[in-house]
């Protein structure tokens, strides 16, 4: 038990924005943020995964105190009109150590990644490695969202931590032998969206009508849930944790009793998981593609 809880890491997108798709209760209240610190803490979780995109979450972390956490950020993109490209990662590491109340950062990412291909390039890439060399992070990484994306990056740039989305419909990153590539260079491999931001944790009656182009998908996953007895977070924890490329799985949660929950369902038990609930869509597998308001 104790080993699958170490590679839970904490989601912060919840502690400073109203995030997921099954978030009713909006932002979470420092007071809430404080427990569930405390309690991720005592419990042996080691890691808290934030950015500076996440509204007012590094500033309710630093308030909360997290000194006692391995804490990686990710940077906002740099501005095309920027002259000191060094200058500008830098501030923004140093700003965000400053919010977060800690002397430095286990790990800074790249939010998008696909910079690193454009004017200021290589220039991204150096000040990523003058912070550390600077001890100002001990990590440099990168957050991607398609196996593709990893794959050009990889081609022409090293780094410590790789952040891929995956969970039991999107196994994009194991079914191109994306997580055995990163083993193989050492990588530091961080899951997220393992709930699909909590689609995979709704109930059919919740789930909105733009997913019912999925619905097939959705019945074998229900069927399998239901003929093996299982709660949707034990499965998809499950999923994680049987990979054993990984490293962190990042979990968000919106209170205190969703991570007890979410830790009590962390104890490894080996499971068989169906291809037959898998997709590769990019209109279902990537958030951003979602249109549940309109």
């Amino acid at each position: 038990m104790g080993n699958s809880i170490m590679k839970l890491a904490l989601g912060t997108a919840q502690f400073g924005l109203n995030y997921g798709v099954a978030n009713a209760s909006g932002q979470v209240s420092v007071d809430e943020v404080r427990k569930i610190l405390n309690y991720a803490h005592a419990n042996g979780i080691e890691s808290i995964d934030t950015a500076t995109a996440y509204g007012s979450s590094e500033q309710v972390l630093g308030h909360c105190g997290v000194k006692s956490f391995k804490v990686i950020s990710k940077i906002i993109n740099v501005p095309n009109d920027n002259n000191n490209i060094y200058e500008w990662v830098e501030k923004q590491a140093v700003n965000s150590i400053d919010r977060l109340k800690i002397n430095s950062l286990q790990g800074l990412l790249l939010h998008r990644p696909m910079q690193l291909f454009e004017p200021g390039g290589h220039s991204l890439y150096q000040s990523l490695l003058k912070l550390k060399q600077a001890k100002l992070v001990s990590k440099i990484g990168v957050s991607v969202y398609s196996p593709i994306e990893l794959g050009s990056i990889l081609a022409h740039w090293d780094f410590d931590i790789v952040q891929v989305p995956l969970n039991l419909i999107d196994r994009r990153m194991v079914a191109s032998d994306s997580l055995a590539r990163l083993k193989n260079k050492s990588i530091e491999i961080h899951v997220r969206s393992v709930f699909l931001q909590g689609l995979l944790l709704m109930p059919k009656a919740r789930r909105p009508a733009f997913f019912l182009d999925w619905a097939d998908i959705f019945q074998e996953y229900d069927n399998w849930l239901l003929n093996n007895s299982l709660s949707p977070l034990t499965a998809c924890l499950q999923y994680a944790l049987s990979l054993p490329e990984v490293d962190r799985i990042i979990v968000g949660v919106d209170s205190l009793q969703q991570l007890e929950q979410i830790i009590q369902a962390s104890t490894y038990k080996p499971l068989s998981f169906p291809n037959s609930f898998s997709c590769d869509d990019e209109r279902l597998v990537n958030p951003a593609s979602w249109r549940i308001n309109s």
